[in-house]
């Protein structure tokens, strides 16, 4: 009788994913785990096995399809419950996803984000001299200057965020996706955190702009039937940590792989390849979420061989598929920015894949090539102050990156 595998528990407290996503994938596409709490749940690591449940019709983002939830066995602290409960397009199915799908998706076409360019290039270039000024001893953190404020900028210029709110989003947000946040704490935040979205929702219905928090408030109050206030105060919680964090850990990553990968930047320098190369091969390569929570199988469900029972919270191992080498072939954890694409153009899945595909995907690739672009031009020799292997990681296991990126913008004198 064959022996069922022993759960994988994700470290709480973050870490780098990809030593025990090889791990893993030796041992096959999908695996149990055991999530904070003692919660047991899958996750889904494999390219292909990963595609297929992503686009699978017996799959919910409903947690009313969520068992333990349903039947009162998930505690109210628990770390992970905002992204079971919050209401938005990332916990709707159906007509319900479609209908919020469409409130905002016009803001994100390729043709309007497209027309942001100046203003991104503008704000780049602002951040770049505020990099500039803060390595004044010859070292500063890239990630807290430059790689953070770019996307909280933009996702806060695009939802009338008033600049007073935007750091304290932020830092609440990154609770939210702390997966070792005490119960009590995981509480406070969110409490707190719902207040800070109704406040900048007061101020909008106030004072209406051309942002789309207006546009979503018009759409509440001329016909409620099309969003309800808890969906709009949802709707902004998960623009925000989608348009910012996503987009911050993907900036992060691809400097510290260009840092660590400097035949690869001399690659693009020659022309040999793109800025946008290098935004794909990071999203394969480190994906900037790792185990995105949750999905629902309605009914008990059968991926590459392994029974995922109905009801079971399944995570989504994005830095594990970005990896496998079953998918990307045995030089899978190289990072090579002239990687050809797949032949069925699923480079990564590492912004999603069917229906609930990141709407936000055109607005992070411009800003991340543009940032990159602008950051290696003003600083050819920008390389990093520590060690790789001393830079401390997120505290989570949904977001893949490390909190702070120290780096020398400029050659050290005579060096």
């Amino acid at each position: 009788m064959e022996t069922p595998p022993v759960p994988y528990r994700p470290d709480p407290a973050g870490g780098c994913p990809h030593a025990a996503n090889a791990r893993l994938l030796a041992r096959g596409a999908v695996t149990p785990v055991v999530l904070p709490g003692g919660v047991e749940g899958m996750a889904v690591l494999g390219h292909e096995a990963l595609r297929e449940f992503l686009q699978h019709p017996g799959v919910a983002k409903d947690a009313r399809h969520f068992t333990q939830l349903r039947e009162g066995r998930i505690p109210t602290g628990w770390p992970l419950l905002t992204f079971a409960t919050v209401r938005g397009m990332t916990t709707a199915d159906g007509a319900d996803h479609r209908r919020l799908r469409a409130l905002v998706s016009r803001a994100f076409t390729p043709r309007r984000v497209e027309e942001l360019r100046p203003r991104i290039a503008e704000l780049t270039d602002t951040l770049l001299d505020d990099l500039d000024r803060a390595a004044a001893d010859g070292v500063a953190d890239l990630r807290r200057h430059f790689a953070l404020p770019l996307p909280l900028g933009v996702i806060g210029e695009l939802l009338g965020v008033d600049a007073e709110f935007r750091d304290r989003l932020h830092h609440l947000t990154n609770q939210v996706v702390a997966t070792g946040i005490r119960p009590a704490e995981a509480v406070a935040a969110n409490r707190e955190l719902v207040g800070v979205l109704a406040a900048v929702a007061a101020a909008r219905a106030e004072h209406p702009g051309d942002d789309l928090t207006s546009a979503l408030i018009a759409a509440r109050d001329e016909d409620g039937d099309r969003l309800g206030q808890e969906e709009l105060i949802g709707t902004l919680l998960l623009m925000i940590i989608a348009g910012h964090e996503t987009t911050l850990n993907l900036i992060t990553n691809a400097v510290r792989a260009l840092c660590g990968h400097r035949d690869q930047l001399e690659l693009v320098r020659k022309g040999d390849a793109s800025w946008a190369d290098v935004v794909e091969e990071t999203l394969r390569w480190d994906a900037p979420v790792s185990y995105f929570p949750f999905r629902y199988p309605v009914r008990d469900l059968t991926v590459d061989g392994t029974v995922i029972p109905a009801g079971t919270p399944v995570l989504a191992g994005y830095s594990a598929a970005g990896r496998d080498p079953a998918a990307h072939g045995p030089d899978a954890d190289r990072f090579d920015v002239t990687r050809p694409a797949r032949p069925d153009a699923a480079r990564h899945l590492s912004l999603g894949h069917g229906a609930h595909y990141c709407l936000g995907a055109p607005l992070a690739r411009l800003e991340a090539t543009v940032a990159l672009q602008r950051l290696f031009d003003r600083f050819p020799a920008l390389d990093l102050a520590v060690a790789e292997d001393r830079l401390a990681r997120q505290a989570s296991f949904v977001g893949n990156s490390v909190r702070a990126l120290p780096v020398r913008p400029r050659p050290r004198p005579g060096g």
